[in-house]
């Protein structure tokens, strides 16, 4: 069985989706529990997360440490990280269940397909570019998921305690051969897009994964993320 990791910090507007997309998969049985993981909440996440029973731990901010802890407090083989804005399609359970039945399916790990709620052309472009870039690089980010054995993940070491680039970090340890793209959609907010702009977002992550590749250390990456 498998058991999902969303680390929370005030999420209280897109946690419910979230949530509730996740409801098929734990009516199949698919689904063993839900971890929520909280940086330190200021809203109704945690309310959200004890009304839907799940398991809560608690803990320094920080996704990557955020991560950690709530993989250390799940019991499930099978590990879904998933970020609190991100929503998978229907039909996510059948799919996913099918690649965990594969003999072989431990020694990979799958993503899912980035899609974002915003109907515009500008977030088609930007759908089409992530595909460009986890074709030509292999690099999918954290609001596509990530289904992981429990095997794979701790003989990779878990989650990097960065407070960034925590996602590309597992993603390069994982390596191109052993990651499987799904089918099923992850279905991303686009709020920080229409917040801030589809180009001027983009370009700062990819700023901001370009000193990550320089080496740049993530703590000082995250002061100019913000």
């Amino acid at each position: 069985m498998l058991s999902v990791i969303i680390p929370t910090l005030n999420a209280e507007k897109t946690l419910p989706q979230t949530l509730n997309a996740l409801i098929p998969g734990a009516v199949s049985g698919l689904v063993k529990e839900v971890v929520i993981s909280d940086g330190g909440s200021a809203d109704s996440s945690l309310m959200i997360a004890e009304d839907a029973g799940c398991t809560i731990v608690t803990g320094p901010a920080g996704r990557g440490m955020q991560l950690g802890r709530g993989a250390q407090a799940v019991r499930s083989d099978w590990l879904l990280f998933l970020h609190a804005d991100t929503a998978l399609s229907t039909g996510w359970e059948e799919e996913v269940g099918h690649f965990m039945a594969q003999t072989e399916s431990h020694a990979y790990a799958a993503v899912f397909r980035f899609v974002l709620d915003d109907f515009r052309p500008q977030a088609r472009r930007l759908e089409t570019l992530v595909t460009i870039r986890c074709k030509l690089f292999a690099l999918p980010y954290g609001d596509q998921g990530l289904l992981i054995h429990r095997s794979l993940y701790e003989q990779l070491g878990g989650y990097a305690q960065t407070p960034l680039m925590e996602d590309v970090d597992m993603i390069r340890r994982i390596g191109r051969k052993r990651l499987i793209y799904l089918r099923s959609q992850a279905m991303t907010s686009a709020a920080r897009y229409t917040a801030e702009g589809y180009v001027r977002r983009p370009l700062r992550n990819l700023f901001c994964l370009s000193l990550y590749f320089l080496r740049v250390p993530p703590r000082l990456i995250a002061r100019l993320y913000g």
